[in-house]
């Protein structure tokens, strides 16, 4: 009965002999190629270090009337805009507003990277079933891979430093955007795009002035999630040099300082609930603004 509990494996030699051969080529691939990335990302680095100055500079009165009336537009709800602003000025008076900002900086520069990336993506899903069943195991494996698996690759290929950290974030956050954003435009009404087709638009155009509109709503809901993943990957990602909030919290648990903990971890919460809120509500208008079009 033995044989029932001895689960037949590769030869220990052949194993690690297929390890040493994997690790080799990796790099080998990075001695080779890793200044070429490092110079292909240089715009990236770019405009998170421009996008950090911008928040970091600002006088805090222009960023905080900035980002009430960001919520304003957004939500069109007084209580959003008074729950942003006082939990901004709670922050900076708990002399947070620095790594706040920086973190806000590497959110805002994540989801931008996201959409660019994820918009060709979810174009090819949502017009292939072909490109949809290749892509959605990539995603699955994407979503469930634990998020310090991700800067492995990463630190091997760039380094320590801010990009490498950015694009850990976009890789472990892209996902439900794509997912979503695709499930939105299948989604769209078939009726609609026959009347598209009967006026003539072809695929672009249906794509651009129809789906893409109608499907806004649940494009708003990918891009929320994709925040929120972003902002949970915060704290792994200042492993590796990405500036914020991340770091205080890091250094809270290496030295064991509660309390800049607690308040670090409670100022990523209070962003979280602010970009979620703003978003949400804009989503929702959406959704309100579709049905009473199509009422």
């Amino acid at each position: 009965m033995d044989w029932l509990f001895n689960f037949p494996h590769m030869d220990d030699e052949r194993l690690r002999a297929l390890k040493k051969a994997i690790d080799e080529a990796f790099r080998t691939f990075t001695r080779g190629y890793g200044d070429g990335l490092e110079a292909f990302f240089q715009p990236l680095q770019f405009f998170l270090i421009q996008s950090e100055r911008f928040m970091t500079h600002t006088p805090w009165p222009v960023i905080i009337t900035m980002i009430a009336v960001i919520a304003w537009l957004a939500s069109r709800n007084w209580k959003i805009v008074a729950g942003s602003i006082g939990t901004l000025l709670l922050i900076g008076y708990l002399d947070m507003w620095d790594d706040t900002m920086k973190t806000i900086s590497m959110i805002f520069v994540c989801t931008v990277m996201s959409i660019a990336v994820g918009i060709p993506l979810l174009i090819l899903m949502s017009r292939s079933n072909r490109v949809q069943n290749v892509i959605n195991p990539v995603l699955d494996v994407m979503q469930t891979m634990p998020s310090f698996v991700y800067l492995i690759p990463v630190v091997m290929l760039l380094g320590i430093g801010k990009v490498p950290g950015l694009i850990a974030v976009v890789i472990y956050a892209i996902p439900p955007m794509i997912r979503l954003t695709n499930l939105g435009i299948r989604l769209v009404d078939k009726d609609v795009l026959e009347a598209a087709d009967a006026f003539g638009s072809s695929s672009w155009q249906k794509l651009r002035n129809v789906q893409l509109p109608l499907a806004l709503p649940t494009i708003m809901a990918g891009i929320n999630q994709t925040i929120m993943m972003a902002l949970a990957m915060v704290v792994i990602a200042s492993m590796i040099g990405v500036q914020g909030l991340g770091q205080p919290v890091l250094k809270a648990i290496a030295n064991q300082y509660f309390t800049l903990g607690i308040f670090n971890g409670l100022a990523i919460v209070g962003i979280a609930i602010i970009f979620d809120r703003v978003s949400q509500a804009y989503g929702h208008r959406l959704q309100k603004h579709r049905e009473i079009v199509h009422g």
